[in-house]
């Protein structure tokens, strides 16, 4: 390496230094007798040259890459059919898509407007109650009772208490015994 002369012009110059190629410092020369003939370099076998290759005639290889061109570039039926099947598939999942968004759509249009029905019957329903609710008049109700019907209070002896578990009212299915 001692008498290798080196290409560094580019960096003395102010060049741009990352694209500065300084000869042999990338790659060892091929016959560079310091490495592959020192003593400290391992001993290297020389590999036999390879056989000359087998020519063919211009006529052969230019057949051959013919064909080799033609099958790179075309398109055969196989193709065709594979791109026409997932064509098809897209299409139809897309059209699909299309169909549940739609029907997505209307289902949501047809819950609203029965929401809205609800609303509507909820407060004809609220009005209808408080309507009811004010015509009544409780004095009159005991009036009637007492005077036309012939009822009465009852007395302590004809009340019996019940207890619940806790719900709001009871449900008689059988008569109370004893009365």
């Amino acid at each position: 390496m001692a008498g290798e002369r080196r290409n560094t012009t580019a960096r003395r110059a102010g060049g741009a230094s990352r694209n500065a190629y300084v000869d042999g410092s990338a790659v060892r020369r091929y016959r560079d007798s310091s490495y592959y003939y020192s003593a400290q370099a391992p001993a290297r076998k020389r590999q036999p040259e390879p056989a000359p290759r087998r020519t063919r005639s211009r006529k052969e290889l230019s057949e051959s890459a013919k064909r080799n061109r033609e099958r790179a570039t075309g398109i055969g039926p196989g193709y065709v059919l594979f791109l026409v099947a997932i064509s098809a598939a897209i299409l139809f999942f897309c059209i699909h898509y299309l169909q549940l968004q739609t029907e997505i759509t209307q289902r949501m249009k047809v819950v609203a407007s029965l929401e809205s029905e609800l609303t509507t019957l909820k407060e004809d329903n609220d009005a209808y109650y408080a309507q009811v609710t004010s015509n009544i008049n409780l004095s009159e109700i005991k009036k009637i009772a007492i005077g036309k019907l012939g009822m009465r209070y009852p007395k302590d002896e004809q009340i019996h208490t019940y207890e619940t578990e806790g719900r709001c009212y009871v449900r008689q299915y059988q008569d109370v015994p004893g009365a």
